[in-house]
């Protein structure tokens, strides 16, 4: 092993732990392994930067525009009428319908898009029909994953793998050519969730929001008598965010008046707190002001005509990651108040304020009705209720849609290369102003783009050094006795768990070059291991660490070990239709 090799090794050990422990965003990690790579003499800038001038970016970005422009016009939103049309109050109906519309969907949009787009519409089905969302939302995910394995632009990981083989001088792929292994995987997916699947997903009971968040016991009501040193002072002067109590509402002359920073309070007042014990037991330094004993509150409590409460999910792609609530002044950002958060099957109420914001916490929220309609077109927080429908504009729906089917066709059949099918429908969407010129940039995942090129980037680099073909040999030497199957057993079970701690669409790109060159060693073709690996890194259920299930995790109320449950049988048997159609397909 040459020194190179054990660099390439070492920085790829060291991108792996990186992701894992979520220090910092992938896209800078990605960075990161680049400049280190150039700064080696491994790479020069060129082939550094070299991934970031192929085609699947300027393809993945115009799905991004496209699946904005969709959402944007109404079109997603009318699915949602639809599953409710079709499925009624019937479990089973619901949960045929949601997958089939999503993984149909999901074939030519973001599989997190479309999951996220779904996500309300499929709770309020769940709300009328009184069917226990757990039941459905880990199908949902499931089912914008398997779509996704449908064509090239379904999934990320997909166009990611068709740019490397380019480069690598072999056929990218077609559009529709994983289209029989991804219907199979798909009908594969629909029997097991409707038959075994649902029935490995709990039932909770039912439960209130302040129930479910565990925040009952932060809820307290002050009385301001009279005489107090907080009447006449605004909230925001009150003093009392600074012993860690927040005052949700205001309860003067019967009347119930949410708390804004700037509500003037008055003697006689009853202030409705989130609070944990300790910073009540400082309220008593307070003169004038008398603590409620044995007070039990609820959601009832927190809610009036004007006034709600609602859960809403921090998105992928969302700017709020990785701040706090503190930093991020949430409540005069986006004029609602965060009671709690729910983080991978756990309730978050205490020291809310200075708990980093990840990818797929839920918070439990309070405010005016208003507020929350404004809210819900918040890319970085999405409200996880119906607040309004996006009415569906026929005239640039129709656009929308036409733009998508056309591209899709004269893609498909090859008359204009892809990218340029996709980014012709992309500016058609925007010039029939569908959506406007920083909606579509704001649609545009630009962390996913700098990670697949950084990835491709460091796929020359494991060619260039010999690192993919010192790991072929290994694997040749140690697996060659046992057969074909076996290895592409092997790759793909590999890719799967690099999937865990990895994007999928990394975890192809960096298992890709070594099975390209394992294939060539055994004298079969390398393209039948490019479709085995690629479709093995989207095909992986069993941890909710993808981000179609990170979405799900907080809504569903789940915890970690739903998905193993639930969808290791289902990677099991997906593992198994790859064995037995790739080959068959694409003949080694």
């Amino acid at each position: 092993m040459t020194w190179e090799i054990g660099f390439v090794f070492a920085t790829l050990l060291a991108v792996v732990v990186l992701f894992v422990l979520e220090w910092l965003s992938v896209d800078i990690i990605t960075l990161l392994l680049l400049v280190a790579l150039v700064v080696a003499g491994i790479l020069t800038p060129e082939d550094a930067f070299s991934g970031f001038a192929n085609e699947i970016i300027i393809i993945l970005a115009s799905v991004f525009v496209l699946s904005g422009a969709l959402l944007e016009t109404g079109v997603m939103d009318g699915l949602g009428d639809v599953i409710w049309k079709l499925g009624g109050t019937s479990r089973n109906r619901i949960l045929l319908f949601v997958m089939l519309l999503t993984s149909a969907t999901s074939a030519f949009m973001n599989n997190t898009t479309t999951t996220a787009v779904f996500l309300p519409a499929v709770l309020a089905v769940c709300r009328k029909s009184k069917v226990s969302p757990s039941k459905v939302l880990i199908p949902l995910s499931f089912a914008s994953i398997l779509g996704g394995t449908c064509t090239l632009v379904g999934t990320s990981t997909n166009v990611a793998a068709s740019g490397f083989l380019s480069r690598a001088g072999m056929q990218p792929f077609s559009l529709f050519e994983f289209l029989p292994v991804g219907l199979a995987a798909c009908v594969l997916g629909i029997v097991y969730m409707i038959f075994v699947g649902h029935r490995l997903l709990p039932s909770p009971k039912e439960a209130t929001l302040t129930e479910e968040y565990e925040i009952k016991e932060y809820l307290s009501e002050i009385v301001v008598t009279s005489g107090s040193t907080l009447a006449g002072k605004p909230v925001r002067e009150s003093g009392l965010g600074e012993k860690g109590i927040t005052v949700l509402e205001v309860m003067r002359r019967k009347q119930k008046i949410y708390a804004e920073s700037d509500t003037v309070l008055e003697e006689g007042d009853v202030l409705i707190v989130n609070a944990p014990r300790q910073s009540l037991l400082l309220v008593k330094e307070i003169r004038g002001v008398e603590i409620k004993v044995d007070v039990k509150l609820g959601d009832k409590d927190l809610i009036t005509s004007t006034i709600k409460i609602v859960e809403a999910i921090v998105m992928p792609q969302s700017a709020l990651i990785g701040s706090t609530i503190k930093e991020l002044d949430f409540r005069n950002r986006f004029g609602v108040t965060a009671l709690a958060i729910y983080r991978k099957g756990q309730s978050l109420a205490e020291k809310l304020a200075t708990i980093p914001l990840k990818v797929g916490d839920v918070l439990l929220l309070q405010g005016r009705i208003e507020q929350f309609d404004t809210l819900s077109g918040n890319p970085d927080l999405w409200v996880l209720e119906e607040m309004h429908h996006v009415p569906f504009r026929r005239r640039k729906g129709i656009y929308a849609v036409a733009a998508l089917g056309l591209a899709v066709v004269v893609g498909g059949l090859e008359i204009i290369p892809l990218s340029l099918a996709f980014l012709a429908a992309a500016l058609v969407v925007i010039l029939t102003k569908c959506i406007t010129n920083e909606e579509a940039y704001g649609f545009i995942d630009w962390r996913l783009l700098i990670l697949i090129g950084g990835m491709t980037s460091f796929g020359i680099a494991m060619d260039k050094t010999g690192a993919a073909e010192f790991a072929s040999t290994g694997i040749v030497s140690w697996l060659a006795p046992l057969g074909i199957y076996p290895i592409m057993l092997g790759f793909a079970v590999l890719t799967i768990a690099l999937t865990q701690p990895m994007s999928n669409a990394s975890a192809a790109l960096v298992v890709l070059p070594v099975a390209i060159s394992t294939a060539a060693k055994l004298g079969v073709e390398p393209r039948s291991f490019a479709i085995l690996v690629t479709l093995a890194a989207s095909l992986s259920f069993i941890t909710p660490l993808e981000p179609s299930c990170l979405i799900v995790f907080g809504p569903g109320k789940y915890k970690f070990r739903h998905f193993v449950t639930v969808g290791l049988p289902l990677t099991a048997a997906a593992v198994g239709i790859l064995l037995l159609l790739v080959p068959m397909l694409w003949p080694l």
